[in-house]
This record gives structure tokens, sequence and C-alpha cells, in this order.
């Protein structure tokens, strides 16, 4: 590509960026703003959301028919509530998740999802005549009669003949009702086992079509006709996992977040400058492009923007930074090694580029698994992580690369302070100095194993503290508009013997959250919440959020984060023996990412936090940081075996750390910097997701310096001599010398 191409496409990128910065938060024509474009998730937007379980003993291809015909039914059903993109879809094999964002009556939105049996219709003796899979159709309709609203039915064939039927049998008066207030010539509607209407025949009734009368309001008359219309479920389901969110908690949270990821980037953009000068203002460019592809793709993909999804958003910018720094640091140790601008880019990018494609696939395969295996709020936390990690290589490859060989062809900025490399010729935030890692790796044994076996202890004496998504259970959020007595609220749902767990919420503690073991229906959660309304004066616009996680969805959710993170590992154990050739790099890096799982479980042991849905994409997320981190510094190790020919192994992987520790440091900063701000200003539930991470990043960033690279050395020196040690032993058979990191001579005085 001639310099003048280049030219050309650096002030177009510029001028996309800054137009598309624009268009992303203006809009222009047919192009709405991002914020009109972008979907948001019930966690912001608040409505709710019921997961249902089929109790059936069908399997195969019966049980996926039946599941399909169930969620055609339910989302007939839904769609008569008026709700703007309601959601049904299948979990699974025996599951079906309603979303139902922006809900206004969440409570009775979830009683409408919980009309579940088959509709039928009766005669007043309670003899059936036919079922709701005969209703073709039903509507409201205005009376023309009388006053009001009636409803308009009309049956298939079967169920046209089935009706005239029983209208005929009910009008000859041979019926007699066993049900009070029932009259003998009604026809019963029943859904649920209620009775929800009982019309009186006028006359036998043929041709497939009747009206219902009987002064229906104009909603009354909408409700039967929708109920009606919702037809027979093929399957009898139960209520396994319910959320109402209030959007007041969002909107305030997605205000926050966004607050925070701004400041992030800002203080990520600042390091970046100061610490690679010309290259962090390159990166800058490349991270602004970064963040508008993202958000864009994003918009017009018709993701759904939820809390977590925010979170791994943010995570993945800090992240998207550790391409341009394994860049920039290889570009800068051939600068110092004397080597010209020119040069030194295109060199540096070679060496680099299979570091970086190693270290974004293989947390990319931890991505892929948790999108995967995770529930809804974790699928959208990996969802806008795996756009992330794609876009991040995108850019560092095309948009960096273009950049840096612009700059080393110019007269004016091919200069060694662009490139950040001080007048005594030593590159900025730089190690030049080798340290000697391995001779402390006993140290480094102990911290790892007392910070473990202290977890370990803590979480046999006295447990895990299991939030309710893993032990099953019911939680309700509401706002007090004042600090309240934890113990008025006990002796108020005393009655209920819950033995709830009730702690305060909120900026001012006026916010109670009540965690019971118990799994409350929808009615039940009901009865609860309208004591404490009878009780503090609080309304139903006062309840925050509710939740119900039933006991099969919390075992399933602990098996789902032990197979992911097996699987997980399994995959990117793989993918390094394919990539290195040997197994000792995958056998000594997966030992390093179980070491960072069990640290991550040791801190929520010791300081007793809750373990929640979040902490699984904590961890998995976790795996994925701690292999990028190992995978740099052991690409380091495999080039310096082919070009380092003196010392031994151990001085050899001592070497290859210090070159590398700059950008092992450097990239967790990055990380941590953009998580800090969201720690201290969001809400609870992006804390929920930060908190783990930001412990798995520090053990990550520990772990591959002292755990995994001393567990490398330790698996070379079994059994044989390393490939390494053999080539030494070798090189000085035969007298040969090569140019290498000299030993560092002892003082014997």
């Amino acid at each position: 590509m001639s310099h003048n191409l280049k030219k050309v496409l650096a002030v177009l990128f510029v001028v996309i960026i800054a137009v598309g910065w624009y268009l992303t938060i203006f809009g222009a024509g047919p192009i709405e703003p991002i914020k009109d474009r972008m979907k948001l998730g019930l966690d912001i937007k608040g409505g709710v959301y019921v997961v249902m379980e089929a109790n059936t003993d069908l399997e195969g291809e019966e049980l996926k028919e039946a599941m399909e015909q169930t969620q055609a039914v339910i989302e007939e059903r839904v769609n008569q509530m008026g709700l703007a993109e309601p959601v049904v879809t299948i979990e699974g094999d025996k599951r079906i998740r309603v979303e139902l964002p922006g809900a206004e009556d969440a409570q009775d939105a979830i009683n409408q999802i919980g009309r579940t049996a088959q509709l039928q219709f009766a005669l007043a003796d309670g003899t059936i005549v036919l079922d709701g899979g005969n209703v073709k159709d039903a509507a409201a309709a205005m009376d023309n009669e009388s006053a009001g609203y009636a409803v308009d039915l009309e049956f298939d064939s079967e169920g046209a003949d089935l009706f005239h039927q029983a209208t005929t049998t009910a009008y000859s008066g041979s019926v007699t009702s066993t049900i009070q207030g029932v009259p003998n010539d009604a026809i019963m509607i029943i859904l649920d086992g209620q009775i929800i209407s009982a019309p009186s025949v006028n006359e036998p009734i043929s041709g497939g079509r009747c009206t219902i009368t009987g002064g229906f309001s104009q909603e009354e008359a909408t409700n039967l006709a929708a109920l009606i219309r919702g037809g027979a479920l093929p399957l009898e389901l139960e209520e396994v996992n319910s959320s109402v969110q209030s959007a007041k908690i969002g909107y305030n949270a997605l205000e926050m977040s966004v607050y925070a990821g701004i400041i992030g980037l800002i203080l990520v953009i600042l390091l970046m400058v100061i610490a690679y000068r010309g290259l962090g203002a390159i990166a800058s460019i490349a991270l602004l492009f970064y963040v508008l592809i993202v958000i864009n793709i994003m918009g017009f993909m018709g993701s759904v923007l939820t809390l977590p999804g925010i979170a791994g958003f943010i995570l993945s910018v800090g992240m998207a930074v550790d391409a341009n720094v394994v860049i920039f640091s290889r570009i800068r140790e051939e600068i110092a090694a004397g080597k010209t601008i020119r040069v030194a880019t295109q060199q540096g990018f070679k060496r680099a580029l299979s570091t970086v494609i190693d270290s974004q696939v293989t947390t990319l395969i931890a991505a892929v698994i948790l999108y995967e295996i995770g529930t809804s709020a974790v699928k959208g936390f990996a969802w806008t992580f795996m756009i992330g990690i794609i876009v991040s290589i995108f850019t560092a490859v095309v948009v960096t690369q273009l950049y840096v060989n612009l700059f080393a062809n110019s007269r004016k900025f091919s200069k060694k302070t662009f490139f950040g490399i001080g007048k005594d010729g030593k590159a900025s935030f730089s190690f030049d100095r080798e340290m000697h890692f391995m001779r402390y790796k006993k140290i480094f044994y102990i911290i790892s194993i007392v910070i473990m076996v202290v977890g370990l202890a803590f979480g046999v004496v006295r447990g895990l503290n299991y939030g309710i998504d893993f032990t099953g259970g019911t939680m309700i959020q509401m706002d007090m508009g004042e600090k309240v007595d934890v113990s008025d609220v006990e002796d108020a749902i005393k009655k209920y013997d819950l033995d709830p767990e009730i702690i305060y919420s909120g900026a001012n503690n006026d916010q109670i959250v009540i965690r019971t073991i118990e799994a409350l229906d929808s009615d039940e959660r009901a009865e609860v919440i309208g004591t404490i309304n009878e009780t503090f004066g609080t309304t139903e616009d006062d309840v925050v959020a509710e939740e119900l996680f039933g006991p099969s969805v919390g075992k399933e959710l602990r098996n789902n984060a032990i197979l992911a993170i097996i699987i997980a590992s399994i995959c990117m154990l793989i993918y390094i023996r394919f990539r290195f050739s040997q197994w000792k790099f995958g056998g000594a890096a997966l030992l390093g990412v179980l070491h960072d799982v069990l640290i991550v479980i040791a801190f929520y042991a010791i300081f007793n936090i809750t373990v929640n849905n979040p902490f699984i994409a904590g961890i998995l997320t976790v795996v994925g940081y701690s292999i990028n981190d190992t995978i740099v510094i052991f690409d380091r190790i495999r080039e310096n075996i082919k070009y380092m020919k003196k010392g031994n192994t151990e001085e050899m992987i001592d070497t290859s750390i210090t070159q590398t520790l700059g950008r092992s440091l450097m990239t967790s900063v990055t990380t941590l910097i953009v998580m800090v701000p969201l720690l201290i200003m969001a809400g609870d539930a992006i804390r929920e997701f930060v908190l783990p991470l930001m412990v798995g990043i520090i053990a990550g960033a520990y772990s591959s310096i002292c755990v995994c690279s001393p567990l490398y050395l330790e698996f070379s020196r079994h059994g044989n001599l390393s490939k390494y040690e053999k080539q030494l032993k070798k090189n000085k058979k035969n007298k040969k010398q090569y140019p290498g990191i000299k030993k560092e001579k002892k003082d014997n005085k």
C-alpha cells in the first residue's frame, strides 16, 4: 500500500469516527440516535419475565412438538396484553421464558401468563363438552342488545358440532346445575379450574358462531376474549423462575453506568498517552473507533441492552487495549534493540500478531461457552463481550497498524520520543533489569496455598453464601421511602413463617430486600407484599423487584457453572496444544486457570459475598482473562526457546517474564481502571458482575507470572531435560557460540 493511500485512509478513518459519533449520538435522516435504536432489557426498562417448566413425560420429537405448540399458544396470549415487543422463547427441553418489557401491572401479567391449564367448556352439571383447542377466534365487540360489550366466539368445524349439541342439551332443560350460582341452562367456560364465565343459552346455536353477553365493560370483554383465544395449552406448566423489575432503579443504574463508562474510557486514554506517548494517541483513535463499532453493531442487530451487558461492554473496552499494548511493547523492544523505526514497526507487528490472536481467541472461547450455557442475564454479558473481542482484533490489526506504519514512514513523527523511547534509549513503563521470579517460586506456591486453604476452611465451617439463584427461593425488594427497622418488617410478615433474611439497600438504606428459601408463587408473593403495604403504608408502585427461583433452577445453575468451566478449560487446553505443540504449556495454563478459580471462590468464602448468577459470568471471564495473560508469557517463552542459546530454562523463563512484565501490568491496570468507576457509581446489579472480575484480574496477573511459569519450569524438568536444555547441551558439546542473555555473575568477594 502506497504512503499516499495510507494518508487518505488515515484521514478517512478520522472522518468516519467524527461523523459516526455524531450520527450515533444525534442521528440524521433515516439513522436514529443510538438511544432510540438500542432495545432496553427488563432490568433497565422494567417489566416481567417468567420461566415455566412443563410437567410431562414426553421425550424427543413429541416433547419438541408439544413445546412449540405451547409456545405458540402463550405468544398468542401475551400478544393480547398490548405490550411492546413481548418475547416468548423455549429454554432447554422443558422450559419456556416469557419476557414482557414495560409491563405496568406486573402481578396481573404473571397471573395471566400463569393461567396455563386447559380451557374447557362444560354444562351446568360439570360435563365437559369441548375444549379450547376447538376455539378458532374470540374478540370483544359492542353489545347490540344492551349497553356495554360482548364477546364474539367462533369455533372450528368439530367445535361447531360439539357446541351445537351442548347448547341444545342446555336449552332443553334436562341439565341440573351442581354449582351454586350457575343456572341450569348455562355453558360454563373454565380456565385453570376456575369458571371465568357462565352465560345462559337462549337457543340452540349452530353454524360455529355465538355471542357471550352480560353487560361487560370493554376491559372485561377484552380480557375474557384474550383468555378464550389463548386456547388449550398442550402441556401443563409450572412457574419455576420469575422476576419483576421496576424501571426507576434500572434507568438510574443505566445513567450512572454510562457516566462510569465515559470516565473509565477517558482514564484509559490518558494512561495510554502517558505510557506510550504517540503510540498511546494512536491507541486512543483505535479505541474510539472500537467503541463506535461495537455500540452500532448492537444497535443495528437489535441487541437487548442489559445492565450485565453494559458491564461486559465496559470490560471489553479495557481488554481491547490489550492488543495494542502487546503490539506497542514489541515495537518498542525492537527500537530499544537498535533497529530503525520503520523496521521496528514491521518486526513488532509481525512478532506480536500471533500473540494477539492466541490471547484473544482463548478469551473468546470462554465467552462463547458462557453464551451457550448461561441464562438470559449472563447471555447479555457474554454477547457484548464476544462482539468486543472480535472488534478489538480488527481495530488492532487494521486501524492501529495503519497509523503506526504511517507515522513510522513520516519524517516528522518517526522519532523515538513519539514511540515512547526516552533520550537514554529506554522505553517508558518497561523493565530492563532481569528479574528472578523463578528463585521465589516456592514462596509463590505457599502464598497461593495459604489463600486457598483459608478459603476452604471458611467454606467448610461457614459455607458459601449462596444466593437464591443457586438455592432456590424468593426475593422481594421494596422502596419504603425511609429507613425502617428490620425487626418491624420481620414482625409484619411473621405469620407467613418464611424465616427470611432481610437487609437494607439503596443509597440511604430506604429500601429493604427480603430473601427466603421458600419458593413463593405470584399469589403468595402478592400476599406478603400486601401485608407490608398495609403495615407501612407503601403501595404496589413501591415494589422495586421480585424474583422467584425454583429449586430445579438453582440446581441447574450450579451444574451449568461446573459444566461451563470444564468445557471452557478443555477447549482452551486443546487450542493451546494445537498452537504451542507441547502439552506442558497447556497443562501449566490449565492449572493456572484452576488456581484463579479457587482464589476467586476463596475470596467469596472469606468475605461471605453472595454467590449468585453473575458469579458464573465472573468465573468464566476470569478463566478467559487469566489464560489471556498466560498466553502472552508462554508465547514469549516459545519464541525465546528458538533464539536464546545460552543459560538454562530457569533464566530463559525469567527473561521472558521480564520482557512481557510491562505489558502484563499495563493490561491489568487498564482493565481495572475501567471497572473502578463502575464499582463506585453503578448499581448493585453491575457490582455483582464487577467484583469477581476485579478479583480475578488481580489473581490472573499474579498466576500468569508466579504460578503458570513456575509450573511450566517444573514440567520441563520432570523426567527429562527440556528441549531448550538439550539444545544448550548440544551447543556446548560442539563448542558453538550463540548470542544470548548473559548469565549474571556472582560476586564471590
